[in-house]
């Protein structure tokens, strides 16, 4: 393919060229979830759905702990990469930074993980996803305390930690026999 960025119906929308340009900075590349966050419509829905497989493998090959510690991690890169997109790009919570989804989902996942080691469960996945995608939108307080208050990256990431905490809760709940 040559160097025009032209697809099979003509060159490529010019938002299209720069998100691909964007990609190539690692902020960006993370702060988006390896470019989930710019799927069309809803992206905090496709960047938790985009965190699922991840947390699939972690959970069945390093457990609670594996998981755990993933989530921390992407907890601190996600303030680093939010703050980069946003020194990039603009905007105070931008829809394409999905990266706290990420985040957000793994720590509502905790439960099924510490309760099931190395055993992921497809319906607790989905009934997680679910409650992990209505705390998040709704927010509960604090969530919505935290969304409004906390500025930069760490507010971006902070209000879905406790969105999660809500949704990581009835998870609890549900597993716990």
């Amino acid at each position: 393919m040559s160097g025009n960025h032209s697809g099979a119906n003509g060159p490529l929308p010019v938002g299209v060229k720069r998100r691909a340009t964007e990609l190539k900075h690692p902020a960006v590349l993370l702060a988006t979830w390896f470019g989930s966050g710019f799927l069309p419509k809803a992206p905090g829905t496709w960047g938790s759905l985009a965190a699922l497989p991840l947390a699939w493998v972690l959970h069945a090959n390093a457990g609670w702990v594996g998981l755990a510690l993933a989530t921390l991690a992407v907890f601190l890169i996600g303030i680093w990469a939010a703050n980069g997109y946003t020194a990039r790009l603009g905007g105070e919570d931008p829809g394409p930074v999905v990266i706290d989804e990420v985040a957000g989902q793994w720590f509502t996942l905790l439960p099924a993980a510490y309760f099931a080691p190395f055993s992921p469960d497809l319906v607790i996945y989905g009934a997680a996803f679910v409650l992990f995608r209505l705390a998040d939108i709704f927010k509960p307080w604090p969530v919505s305390w935290a969304d409004r208050s906390i500025k930069g990256g760490l507010g971006i990431m902070f209000d879905d930690i406790l969105a999660a905490a809500y949704a990581g809760l009835v998870v609890l709940l549900v597993v716990w026999k």
